[in-house]
């Protein structure tokens, strides 16, 4: 769990894993890279066209890795279902894989971590009504 060297080209880094995070039935594919000593992790949701592997979402996250942060750019839908337009804007089911995701992240080494989420367009929404959901559920008030 350690950052590794923060300054060394991410191929360099030996804390960067691909890895599957598996909801039940799904396995969705996922690039992991692990936080520094005491820091949080960033889930990605990406939005609508985009994937784990766009330019704009890795440079993000390497941004966010050179800060110490890990981070956890995956795809909320396995490649069959993104080609389906209806399954590409239901929020409520991005909402569900991002809420399962978390949980992926809370079963494993990363459990005692903060997280935190980066998201853009329909992940975005997905990520707001995905917390909303959780306040609700834990009858915590929202600020």
């Amino acid at each position: 769990m350690t950052g590794g060297n923060r300054n060394a080209p991410l191929d360099q880094r030996n804390d960067r894993s691909e890895v599957e995070v598996s909801i039940a039935p799904l396995s969705l594919p996922g690039t992991l890279v692990h936080p520094a000593a005491g820091q949080g992790i960033v889930l990605f949701a990406h939005g609508s066209g985009s994937s784990r592997l766009s330019p704009r979402n890795r440079l993000v996250a390497e941004r966010l890795q050179r800060a110490g942060l890990g981070t956890l750019l995956f795809d909320l839908l396995q490649r069959e279902e993104a080609s389906n337009r209806g399954h590409v804007f239901d929020i409520r089911l991005l909402a569900e894989r991002l809420a399962l995701a978390t949980d992926w992240v809370r079963s494993g080494e990363l459990r005692n971590r903060p997280i935190g989420y980066f998201g853009a367009s329909t992940g975005a929404a997905a990520a707001r009504i995905w917390r909303a959901q959780r306040c609700r559920g834990s009858g915590r008030q929202r600020s």
